[in-house]
């Protein structure tokens, strides 16, 4: 069912109010803070009632099936349910950099991605704000909004607020940047962090299925798992990505991600103070060769 059914329906109606019913004392994300957001309580996100954005723009640095030639329309959402010491969006997720607008005004920049020729609109980081979208969705859609909706998250999600969504994202672009939990409390201040994204990617590809693309290579619906790879193996590259092909099927698409610098916090914190050298990334590209994921993107590294 689309999300213009989920309209006619009455549902997304329906599944508006229960989104923000969930904000009086906030469960959106596995955190759980309990906060009353409606109020403009704020909790491990920094996040309040008002939906607040960095930026909406066309962004051609995505992955070629959503970037494709006329670009993503992007929207950065501020704040994040995440600590990343790494972060290199660290101003907007950690730093809370944007404005704070309506969500009629979240439509109106929706409307406008669209009349701008975007393939897709892109949320990059919107867990905490996932009632305000449904809320601005709502609102756009009688202004001919149309474009496919791409769930670009840290990963770090519920099952139960997911099934918000079933229907209405059409492609999942999750991380999945730990294998154990006490890398991601040290680095990203994320318990339970590897149980937890697993269950949310399997209920991701459970509502999509695998990466489709039409007659011009541009995704029309599916998953796409990205994976930073982090120096010494900090990630758990050699778990994730079996997981991946014996839990998730070989024929995912992996973005294998070799971008790591040190910014935000981690240019002080000892084991992830420098970038990735040529032996870590090549050992990670081997682990996708072996376990036979085949789909996907590979990236080069800087000559050292």
């Amino acid at each position: 069912m689309s999300y213009h059914a989920l309209y006619q329906s009455g549902e997304l109606l329906l599944r508006i109010r229960e989104a923000y019913r969930r904000l009086a004392a906030c469960d959106l994300c596995p955190h759980q803070c309990g906060v009353n957001r409606i109020r403009g309580e704020q909790g491990r996100c920094r996040s309040g009632f008002m939906p607040r954005i960095a930026s909406a723009n066309l962004h051609r640095g995505e992955e070629p099936p959503i970037s494709g030639s006329r670009g993503s329309g992007t929207i950065f959402f501020s704040g994040c349910t995440l600590r990343c010491l790494f972060c290199q969006n660290f101003p907007i997720s950690q730093q809370n950099n944007g404005e704070t607008i309506s969500t009629s005004e979240l439509a109106k920049r929706m409307v406008g991605l669209q009349k701008r020729g975007a393939h897709n609109l892109n949320l990059v980081t919107p867990t905490h704000w996932l009632p305000q979208f449904l809320a601005a969705l709502w609102l756009a859609i009688p202004q001919g909004f149309n474009l496919p909706i791409v769930w670009n998250t840290s990963g770090y999600e519920t099952v139960e607020a997911l099934s918000l969504l079933d229907g209405v994202v059409l492609i999942y672009l999750p991380d999945m940047k730990y294998a154990d939990d006490a890398q991601a409390m040290a680095l990203s201040g994320a318990p339970e962090y590897p149980a937890i994204n697993r269950m949310a990617v399997q209920e991701m590809l459970r509502q999509v299925g695998h990466l489709q693309v039409d007659d011009d290579g541009i995704a029309t619906q599916g998953l796409i798992i990205r994976h930073l790879v982090l120096p010494q193996g900090k990630a758990g590259t050699a778990e994730t990505l079996p997981w991946i092909a014996e839990h998730l099927g070989r024929q995912t698409h992996i973005a294998l991600m070799s971008q790591y610098f040190p910014a935000w916090q981690a240019t002080t914190t000892a084991g992830i103070d420098r970038g990735l050298v040529h032996n870590e990334y090549d050992v990670a590209v081997e682990a996708l060769e072996t376990v036979g994921l085949e789909n996907g993107w590979v990236q080069e590294l800087e000559p050292e």
